[in-house]
């Protein structure tokens, strides 16, 4: 009898971990606690319930996030098999119907013969072969296990969720369909775009500015001991629009409100400034504000949001809010396995490990779940060439500088320099970066991988 894998969290990392390990016959036993006992974000008990965007990332085969996302495919993936059934138009992105997804992913693990789901709370780390993907949202029981695990080397920033609109209430007299450059999977384009002028752009930052937040707690806002308050109080890939528009009065413009490929066609010329809503839901009735993370109070988003041309009655199904995520110090913590140093036979896998985004948290699981089957069938665990986007997202988490860790989506400047002649035009030398990390992830194709120098 092959000795049971313990997965702590199922969530995104948690849910693929499991299925690739139970795919290799290796007893899985999923520890979820929602829903008996629920995080601040969370609204169901579903297994991998996306909290912020319903977008994991463009899927264009040159971006670094589609390059993640065809290894991933390559690997046999299930969340993304269920990513791919459930999704929405979103452009060249991949976005899904939210509750959907989760139910097929949740459908798939209950009916694999190989995987137990425990829907208990754990608060201490098991003695057999573990993986710890509890994700962001980390129950304080089990925070103070991985103090103890880590020896407080804790580190923390803030994360915020979009709000939530109906269809219905977006005046589409002022709004108009359009994706950046005419890319679109649909007749008149996968977005909802609610453009500004110069005059209502300025109204809206100033009631910005002005409009009152809700009090973090005073728990979140202590760094842990030994942790820089500064650079970890948030986390600059997920700022609230109200931190950004704090920055400078035109930040907004250059950042989610960005106007560039669209044109307004009542007057035949590109905004000033455009927020883009993106379908949440199969039934095209529900969308999310992108890019509009925030933590004003309730009552300011209605009112502030409201400025916004196109959503002056708009119907709230889910406002924003802000939460606190957790991450441990990986460079310190964990090899390129995904392994914890101190115990060959325990791994991290997602966001708790200091990848970001939903792509980067599938990769990892779907690593850490192979791995994990590998070291219980006595075999070594294996490192992705770091030419590869998951290898390459392995090797800066885990060899990162301490000092400035934060988290990591996937990207083109982590992976090695291309060989040989320069490559001048971007796009060009995007294509090149995928064609490698595809060749080299050939040689690792179901999973008969060399062992990599570390």
């Amino acid at each position: 009898m092959k000795r049971t894998l313990h997965i702590i969290g199922g969530g995104l990392a948690g849910s693929e971990a499991a299925w690739q390990a139970a795919e290799r016959d290796v007893p899985v036993r999923l520890h979820e606690m929602r829903p008996e006992q629920p995080t601040g974000a969370h609204v169901t008990g579903d297994l991998a319930e996306l909290v912020c965007s319903n977008s994991l990332g463009s899927d264009l085969p040159d971006r670094a996030s589609g390059v993640l996302k065809t290894e991933m495919r390559m690997l046999g993936s299930l969340l993304m098999q269920c990513a791919d059934a459930c999704s929405v138009p979103a452009g060249g992105a991949l976005a899904v119907d939210r509750n959907a997804f989760a139910r097929e992913v949740t459908r798939r693990l209950e009916a694999h013969p190989q995987i137990e789901i425990v829907r208990t709370e754990v608060t201490t780390i098991p003695d057999e072969p573990t993986i710890i993907a509890t994700g962001p949202l980390t129950s304080d029981a089990f925070a103070d296990e991985l103090a103890r695990l880590s020896g407080d080397e804790h580190l923390y920033f803030f994360d915020a969720i979009s709000p939530i609109v109906t269809a219905e209430s977006i005046n589409m007299d002022i709004a108009f369909r359009a994706s950046r450059y005419d890319r679109s999977e649909q007749p008149g384009g996968d977005y909802i775009n609610c453009p500004m002028n110069r005059d209502e752009y300025e109204t809206f930052i100033d009631a910005l500015l002005q409009a009152e937040r809700i009090p973090l707690h005073t728990f979140e806002m202590v760094m842990e001991q030994g942790v820089k308050a500064g650079p970890h109080e948030f986390f600059e890939g997920c700022l609230p629009v109200e931190i950004l528009a704090g920055r400078g009065r035109e930040a907004m413009a250059f950042g989610p409100m960005r106007p560039v490929g669209l044109t307004d066609p009542r007057t035949g010329r590109r905004p000033y400034a455009a927020l883009q809503l993106r379908q949440d839901n199969l039934a095209a009735s529900l969308y999310n504000l992108v890019g509009f993370q925030t933590n004003l109070r309730f009552p300011e988003q209605k009112r502030v949001f409201g400025l916004i041309p196109g959503l002056e009655e708009a119907d709230y199904v889910r406002f924003g809010q802000m939460h606190r995520n957790t991450f441990i110090a990986s460079p310190k913590l964990l090899r390129a396995t995904l392994q914890f140093q101190s115990r060959a036979d325990l791994f991290c896998a997602g966001q708790l490990t200091g990848v970001e985004g939903y792509a980067g948290n599938i990769a990892t699981g779907l690593l850490a779940g192979l791995n994990a089957a590998r070291i219980i069938d006595g075999q070594e665990a294996i490192v992705l060439p770091q030419t590869t986007m998951l290898g390459a997202l392995c090797h800066y988490v885990t060899h990162a500088p301490l000092e400035d860790f934060q988290p990591m989506k996937a990207n083109f400047g982590i992976l090695p320099p291309l060989e040989g002649k320069p490559i001048r035009g971007k796009r060009e030398r995007a294509a090149a970066y995928a064609e490698r990390a595809l060749r080299d992830l050939g040689t690792v194709t179901d999973c008969d991988v060399p062992i990599i120098n570390r």
